[in-house]
């Protein structure tokens, strides 16, 4: 917004023919400062107003994290799947306050990791009011929650605590600060961006939230191993179906309400005018463009996921519809913002099959994730960037990144292919970031035996061996791992009646 200023020297010759011009000009001026002070004390409280609501709607995702999740296992694990919820909330922003919000957005700093605002200390800035922190820290937590889904029902709570804190108070903060900083060395808003002079364009976390909580699960994983029972001895898949699939879709629903917040909140601001202001058209059309592309990504997932997998297994499944939807909104949230609504639609298309094709490879090389998490976030997270150096247009991309004249954009709506290797170029650094990271963490800690519980813990449940008791009265009858290795049978004797010739039959005898 222009501000409202003006001199009295300004206003004098208009003023000449006033006796007292000089003092009039400056009683105006007065006037005009004053107005434009209070404008400038609006704007900054409406931004500031939209960025906590959307903090708010993020944060509400850890419910509907929670409520996914306990749908998603059995049972007997529900208390626990819920206790780790609340603790990636907890032990998030302790860490994100000391360390995370630091390492991220520490400015000045170098491109690699924040140097400034430990604790908070001289903070607000210039720069950013609480609000931001705020905002940043729901998105550290939802990393963790992402991670917790995939290590689910088989984890020591101690290992829970110990990854939650290392992730969003180190790993996933010089992520974020790589692509989202103002110093960091892929970030688009970079001044002389180091990575094809533009950066990588991941505007609300395909990457840096998905791709980070994705890949970190998927070592946790892997290093775990698969549940007892989730595979048989001829190493053929049993699923381990979880015991309320009305939890899982109100988990769904509330994590499709928090994503409002979670890619329009994306802006920071909405009192923002575009060209020369004045129009109808300002930041604000563009929030409202990147909530439709956020829902038209995510519906399509879910449909194409819907019809697929009815072809594939031959019937309708709500969990996998569900599993889709999330898959098209983590694949969209790079480039809700730059992509117009029609190629939302492809982005969720792909992602359904993304989604589809990850998991057959996961039953392939028996990979067992509860939630489907590393499949779900990673897969269609790093889908989603390629979406974004494909699709991403050109007007679009110099509103949302101002200030450099020739960025580039989507190499199918002619903007070459840059952007596309700086997408590329973020995928590999995710990954090679997170298995040097959390890699090795999650193996110190089976090392120390401090991450995956006993088996007898594991085939009674954890809630009534860590936790105390159950979440409520349940049988998991489809439950492998409660069988017994062998059953004995009752043989009843027959009817037949003794033969004409004198003899008893075998039964008889």
């Amino acid at each position: 917004m222009d501000s409202l200023t003006c001199t009295p020297s300004d206003l004098v010759p208009l003023l000449s023919s006033s006796a007292n011009a000089t003092a009039l000009a400056s009683f105006l001026c007065t006037r005009f400062s004053t107005i434009s002070s209070q404008l400038s004390d609006a704007t900054h409280a409406i931004d500031n107003t939209y960025l906590l609501f959307s903090a708010y709607l993020v944060f509400a995702m850890q419910l509907g994290f929670a409520m996914l999740c306990a749908g998603s296992v059995r049972a007997k694990n529900t208390m626990n799947i819920m206790l780790t919820n609340v603790l990636d909330a907890a032990a998030g922003a302790l860490s994100y306050y000391l360390f995370g919000f630091a390492f991220a957005f520490g400015a000045p700093s170098n491109g690699f990791i924040g140097r400034h605002f430990f604790g908070l200390k001289a903070y607000p800035s210039p720069d950013g009011d609480y609000s931001f922190f705020l905002y940043q820290w729901a998105f550290a937590i939802a990393a963790a929650g992402i991670t917790s889904g995939s290590i689910a029902e088989r984890t020591q709570f101690v290992a829970y605590l110990i990854y939650s804190s290392f992730l969003t108070g180190f790993v996933y903060p010089v992520v974020s600060h790589w692509f989202w900083s103002r110093d960091g060395w892929a970030s688009p808003i970079r001044p002389n961006n180091l990575l094809f002079g533009s950066g990588a364009i991941d505007f609300a976390g395909s990457g840096v939230v998905h791709m980070v909580g994705g890949i970190a699960g998927l070592w946790g994983a892997l290093i775990e191993g698969p549940r007892i029972g989730r595979f048989d001895r001829a190493g053929r898949s049993v699923a381990l179906r979880g015991h309320s699939a009305s939890l899982v879709v109100l988990g769904t629903f509330l994590l499709w309400f928090g994503w409002y917040g979670f890619n329009p909140g994306s802006f920071l601001t909405i009192m923002k005018g575009y060209g020369g202001g004045g129009g109808h058209y300002g930041q604000w059309s563009a929030v409202g463009r990147t909530a439709v592309t956020t829902t038209l990504a995510g519906c399509t997932a879910a449909l194409t996921t819907l019809f697929s997998k009815r072809l594939l297994v031959g019937h309708w499944n709500v969990i996998d519809v569900c599993n889709g939807l999330l898959g098209g909104f983590a694949a969209i949230t790079s480039g809700c913002s730059v992509v117009e609504p029609w190629a939302a639609i492809i982005c969720g298309f792909v992602a359904a099959w993304v989604l589809i094709g990850f998991n057959m490879l996961a039953a392939k090389f028996k990979y067992d994730d509860p939630l489907e998490a590393a499949q779900l976030h990673g897969g269609c997270g790093a889908w989603g960037l390629l979406f974004t150096g494909l699709f991403a247009t050109k007007a679009y991309v110099n509103e949302v990144y101002p200030g450099l004249s020739g960025r580039p954009y989507g190499m199918f709506m002619g903007g070459g292919g840059k952007l596309l290797g700086a997408q590329i170029i973020q995928i590999l650094v995710i990954t090679g970031w997170v298995t040097a990271t959390m890699g090795p963490l999650f193996c110190v800690l089976k090392k120390m035996n401090l991450l995956r519980i006993s088996r007898e813990d594991e085939t009674a449940g954890m809630d009534l061996t860590r936790h105390g008791g159950f979440a409520y009265v349940y049988h998991d009858e489809e439950d492998i791992s409660m069988r017994p290795t062998f059953m004995m049978t009752k043989i009843e004797p027959n009817n037949a009646s003794p033969s004409t010739d004198g003899q008893r039959s075998p039964s008889n005898v």
